[in-house]
């Protein structure tokens, strides 16, 4: 993505986010722009290159490194079994990244990262429904990652 469409982006990703929270608010319900909100996040925070959308398993580069990058808004009841987006583990990628996004201001307040294979032995656990679809519990999700940023206080 060239600087000029990156910045662009960015541009309309800030405009957005106000609204996103103001819909939230008015309807309890997200606007369904987290994802994007996530890698652009993720992207700016670690310095990884977002490839062009709907690239087959992932999002985002490393250097060689493919990452798929998740994005959560943090529950109000902290839902212990909040699931994660879906992972797509039979397409090509080495390692996930989840944020979690403040839900009053849709801000990150932390990014967890697992490999390739911590991720395919969590989804190998056992053959609930969730995971045959590719799904973890946040929860579960970050016990296992290791945490790759937090905000500085």
């Amino acid at each position: 993505m060239s600087d000029d469409i990156d910045a662009q982006a960015r541009a309309i990703l800030a405009q957005v986010k106000p609204l996103a929270l103001a819909f939230y608010h008015l309807t309890g319900r997200p606007l369904g722009v987290t994802g994007e909100m996530a890698e652009y996040v993720v992207a700016e925070k670690l310095d990884l290159k977002l490839v062009p959308a709907r690239t087959p398993g992932y999002d985002a580069l490393r250097g060689e490194e493919k990452i798929q990058i998740k994005g959560a808004v943090e529950s109000p009841s902290r839902n212990p079994g909040k699931r994660m987006g879906r992972i797509k583990i039979d397409s090509e990628f080495d390692a996930v990244i989840l944020v979690v996004l403040k839900l009053e201001t849709l801000e990150p307040i932390g990014m967890w990262e697992a490999s390739r294979a911590q991720v395919v032995e969590m989804l190998s656990r056992s053959k609930s429904k969730a995971r045959t679809r590719g799904q973890l519990a946040i929860s579960e999700f970050k016990r296992a990652a290791t945490q790759i940023w937090a905000p500085t206080r």
